[in-house]
């Protein structure tokens, strides 16, 4: 059996959790409301401790490994609805910038342009420039697919280089650094 879809998901409180006729599971909490589809073999059942039971028909590779990954993903559900998620990230670079407007992210990554960064509805970010530090950019969202595909998405745009190590990385990323030229080497 499965180390994860063997698990149960416990329910915070003021988190509810309803599953439709057609396998969809909604959960609903005090940051929002999220739903899933469920694959049609996997079976979804609430028990009377306020636990979320996931199990499996057959011992099949298949649904094996659709028994840990719904049960993963109902699991990510009850924690974004009850806490949320949160990721961060820093510019690091001489000149580079950020700055919020609503759903759009303006940020100066030392392109002849200013490169702007437009935000799915579910995702809200704060640009944060202390001094002589380099600019934070938060990202919080109840989806944790979702924030980590809009955080995904941004780094992409500068990736760390291993020289110097500018661009855009997560806060407390380790970049690998690469030694320069050496100098005078005759």
């Amino acid at each position: 059996m499965s180390r994860i879809g063997k698990l149960p998901v416990n329910l915070p409180a003021g988190v509810t959790v309803k599953v439709s006729s057609d396998n969809v599971v909604s959960v609903k909490g005090p940051l929002g409301e999220l739903s899933q589809k469920v694959d049609s073999d996997i079976k979804v059942e609430i028990n009377d401790q306020n636990q979320v039971i996931v199990s499996r028909p057959t011992n099949q590779p298949r649904h094996r490994s659709l028994h840990g990954l719904y049960r993963a993903l109902i699991h990510n559900m009850v924690v974004g609805v009850s806490k949320g998620y949160e990721i961060k990230q820093e510019l690091v670079g001489v000149g580079f910038k950020a700055e919020v407007k609503g759903q759009v992210l303006e940020m100066s990554l030392g392109y002849s342009h200013d490169t702007h960064f437009l935000l799915p509805k579910e995702v809200t970010a704060t640009a944060v420039t202390e001094k002589k530090g380099s600019p934070i950019v938060t990202f919080k969202s109840i989806d944790k697919q979702l924030i980590g595909q809009v955080a995904a998405k941004m780094r992409s745009l500068r990736k760390p280089e291993p020289y110097k190590g500018k661009g855009i990385k997560f806060v407390g990323e380790q970049v690998r650094r690469k030694a320069g030229k050496s100098a005078g080497a005759k």
